[in-house]
């Protein structure tokens, strides 16, 4: 599970990197300070069935009063100006890093002081990010697809082999599901079956829609703090259809840095934090400014945007597998250890499998453990459920 943080050199993607991971991540105000993508592991953030049942659990990674921190890889790829997908800037790197993500962040200067090419300025319309990045992933998937299409199309229509087949075996790498095809094919009303009848703008449009199902993207509308942010965020709230979350990566960074100094008390995600140590001048002036963030929009927007982008756009669910059914228990007597990320529809039998390919091998059932029920290899999962998985080994 990746999450891909994109958008145009000097927005903050960094800065929200290295908040949500802690990461060693370079941050400096100039375009292209990232070269190389970074990756780190960050989290999303649920409610641990441990508060439900009244158990302290052992988890194999991070609980906090209740709150379950659940791995994700965090992926920021160099930042991306227009016409990268003829090479400007850093944008064909850019491109081939971003195979790899599920999800995408849009880390978005919402203040209007970053133009498209990551210099400084002012009053630049944030919309116009959006709109040139979303034109630079299509034609990303375009010139991909195009680049094939002869191939594909003439052998779906001459050796009477499937569209879908075709695609997932030579795009295998941007993860397209065989669901993903049909689904745009019925969108759009094109003819799986000859392609070959299909002109530039059906491949255009197979193309755009295919990107956008398999890489949604959720807006973070960073730098929510400087003067002309909140206004600026209304707007564009009017014109997308995307979600759009308030965000301030320098607030969260700072709590993040406070937190692991052992300063403040303080849950990533939540709308305030408690000082626990003396502070420097420095220090209570910074978090004095991250107060007023988390006063006037709730909280940072850092782990909402990251909540957003794995639990709705793509859908996933938190599920509990255990070997102990009475105790909520693995085999060394841990309560609660693993928390595994699945996708909303995932049976039991898959959550063997994801487990390990052998248990999903040897699976013969499952029990609902707070029901106590048995149940089969299609049982459909549900967030927070906990499950024992029986084998045959």
């Amino acid at each position: 599970m990746r999450a891909g943080l994109v958008g145009a050199p000097n927005t903050g993607k960094s800065t929200f990197m290295k908040a949500a991971t802690l990461a060693d991540v370079e941050i400096n105000n100039y375009p292209f300070t990232t070269i190389k993508a970074n990756r780190g592991i960050g989290y999303v953030t649920t409610e641990c069935p441990c508060k439900e049942l009244d158990v302290s659990c052992d988890p194999n990674g991070n609980c906090v009063e209740g709150t379950r921190f659940v791995p994700v890889e965090m992926l920021d790829v160099a930042g991306l100006v227009p016409e990268a997908h003829k090479g400007r800037g850093l944008g064909n790197q850019f491109l081939d890093d971003l195979r790899e993500a599920d999800v995408l962040i849009h880390v978005l200067d919402i203040s209007g002081r970053t133009d498209s090419e990551g210099e400084p300025t002012e009053e630049h319309d944030p919309y116009e990010n959006i709109t040139f990045l979303e034109k630079e992933l299509d034609f990303w998937y375009e010139d991909i697809f195009k680049r094939e299409w002869n191939k594909i199309s003439s052998s779906v229509e001459m050796e009477n082999k499937e569209l879908e087949r075709q695609l997932l075996s030579r795009f295998s790498g941007l993860k397209i599901t065989r669901e993903d095809i049909k689904k745009v094919l019925r969108k759009l009303g094109l003819d799986g079956e000859k392609p070959g009848k299909w002109d530039d703008e059906d491949v255009r449009n197979f193309a755009t829609q295919l990107r956008k199902e398999t890489k949604p993207m959720v807006i973070a509308a960073n730098k929510i703090d400087l003067p002309e942010g909140e206004e600026n965020l209304e707007e564009l709230k009017k014109r997308v259809d995307m979600d759009v979350v308030p965000c301030c990566a320098e607030a969260e960074l700072a709590l993040r840095r406070a937190l692991e100094q052992d300063k403040i008390k303080y849950i990533p995600g939540q709308g305030s934090f408690e000082v626990t140590d003396d502070l420097s001048k420095k220090q209570k002036k910074g978090l004095d400014f991250v107060e007023k963030i988390l006063d006037n929009f709730g909280s940072t927007g850092v782990q909402e945007t990251i909540n957003k982008a794995i639990f709705e756009l793509l859908g996933m669910i938190v599920v509990y597998p255990v070997e102990n059914e009475n105790n909520y228990t693995d085999k060394k007597g841990n309560v609660l250890p693993d928390a595994i990320l699945l996708e909303k529809g995932s049976t039991a039998e898959d959550l063997a499998y994801k487990v390990h390919s052998d248990i999903g091998e040897d699976f013969i059932g499952a029990i609902d453990c707070r029901s106590g029920r048995k149940v089969g290899a299609d049982h459909e999962l549900k967030e927070n459920d906990i499950i024992k998985i029986i084998t045959d080994g």
